[in-house]
């Protein structure tokens, strides 16, 4: 049986496994799926831990845009979505096909956006800088260990 989504996300996974072992972490996958996060990366200089959530996105007009908004559902009384508690999660590594490459965000940085957290893999058209976050400084999986 191929559930497609239930693929993306495992390619999501094995590859954020490989790039963060590459670059000198080990790598502990939980026995429960029903967690907020997807493995654990572990820092082997200091023994630290990180808890990381895998998204697999898919590159849009020049941008990988990472939802900040939890899940959602309908039913006959109307629409319903829970925020999703960042509390649980350390940070995000974000597999993007469209570039074959993977971006390491912490959680803190989410500050101040409510709906998505958006990397940049091209300059805007307008040349702005503030507040844009380019892609290429989100690559190094140690940036999860820094901030926190």
């Amino acid at each position: 049986m191929n559930h497609h989504t239930k693929n993306k996300g495992d390619i999501g996974v094995a590859l954020v496994i490989a790039d963060l072992m590459k670059n000198g972490f080990q790598v502990c996958l939980p026995i429960s799926e029903h967690l907020p996060f997807d493995l654990i990366a572990i820092n082997c200089d200091d023994g630290r831990l990180k808890r990381v959530q895998v998204k697999y996105i898919s590159l849009r007009a020049g941008k990988i845009s990472i939802p900040l908004e939890g899940t959602s559902w309908t039913n006959n009384k109307g629409m319903y979505s829970v925020k999703k508690d960042l509390s649980y999660i350390d940070a995000f590594a974000i597999y993007c096909p469209s570039v074959d490459r993977v971006f390491y965000v912490n959680t803190i940085e989410f500050q101040g956006n409510t709906r998505a957290f958006t990397l940049r893999v091209c300059l805007p058209s307008n040349n702005q800088v503030k507040g844009v976050h380019l892609a290429d400084a989100f690559c190094n999986p140690s940036r999860i260990f820094f901030n926190n």
